[in-house]
């Protein structure tokens, strides 16, 4: 982390105008709730579409509403196995946001066999809580799971599980800053390789017909990125009126993801087919998917 600062001068230098985003002309819808992980989407300028639902995104760029979307890469790797003419151009984080949250009492990922582990109902959580439970050595068939949607939080505090699977950096962040004790396997530490749990995404066919306009537009988030972590507080302003959220857990959001936004937007090719061969030996895509064309070069 100490690197990072200098960092961010080298890059900010580089840069040019804060508001440069505003001239690209690109508009990108959010996966979520305005969050700290959006933070260099926010620094770079661009007009943002705010959907009602994780997949709304996806709707909205397959629908011609927006030019780019914030997918979660597993959305992305279904999507393309439906036939979506969807491709991945950017990451917006390097590594895994998924966890299993557990309380305290729970020392290690195998001592949830007999426990009732709360999941949202997306594939993509059962393959998280088996990789992290078998990981340990733990038998995935003996943890009780219960679908609670998204209320990770008050589920895990009202005691109706005893663990979740959750994002450590949003709802992590905020049991700790409601002063609740918790015990954190995140999937990365077992079993699940570093890739990018968010992407930006486009049509396959505006990057085949303009790909300049992409380039552009990831040219400024990457920009709005350095600008979001080289002016934290004028990020969590502009975060905390975008999202109406508490800003003492913006902040709190933000310090915790902020290493995981650098380097902007790099898309590592071996931790993709990490990806790729993650998600399909626990059944969230029927197949590996071929990187180079989810992920293609932008030249």
């Amino acid at each position: 982390m100490r690197r990072i600062p200098l960092l961010l001068v080298l890059l900010v230098a580089l840069g040019g105008c804060g508001d440069e985003g505003d001239r690209v002309g690109s508009t990108i819808a959010l996966d979520f709730t305005p969050n700290a992980v959006h933070a260099g989407i926010y620094g770079a300028g661009m007009a943002v579409r705010v959907p009602s639902s994780s997949t709304d995104s996806l709707k909205l760029l397959a629908g011609g509403r927006t030019d780019l979307a914030v997918v979660d890469i597993h959305d992305l790797g279904l999507a393309r196995e439906r036939g979506a003419d969807i491709v991945g151009v950017g990451a917006l984080v390097q590594r895994p946001l998924a966890a299993v949250i557990a309380r305290p009492d729970i020392h290690r990922p195998r001592d949830l066999e007999g426990k009732r582990v709360g999941v949202t109902g997306l594939p993509s959580d059962d393959a998280v809580l088996r990789a992290v439970v078998e990981h340990d050595g733990g038998d995935y068939s003996r943890v009780k799971r219960t679908t609670i949607g998204f209320s990770a939080v008050p589920s895990l505090i009202a005691g109706k599980v005893d663990a979740v699977v959750a994002f450590w950096n949003a709802e992590g962040v905020a049991l700790r800053q409601r002063g609740v004790r918790t015990r954190e396997f995140r999937v990365d530490d077992y079993g699940a390789p570093r890739y990018p749990e968010l992407v930006i995404a486009t049509k396959g066919s505006t990057l085949r017909h303009d790909p300049q306009r992409v380039r552009d537009a990831l040219s400024h988030l990457r920009h709005g990125t350095v600008v979001a972590l080289s002016k934290r507080q004028a990020t969590i302003d502009g975060l905390v009126k975008a999202s109406d959220a508490d800003e003492g857990l913006v902040r709190a959001q933000l310090d915790a993801v902020a290493p995981a936004l650098v380097p902007p937007l790099v898309l590592d090719r071996a931790a993709l087919r990490g990806w790729a061969r993650f998600d399909a030996r626990f059944g969230i895509l029927k197949r590996p998917p071929d990187v180079e064309k989810a992920f293609p070069p932008l030249g």
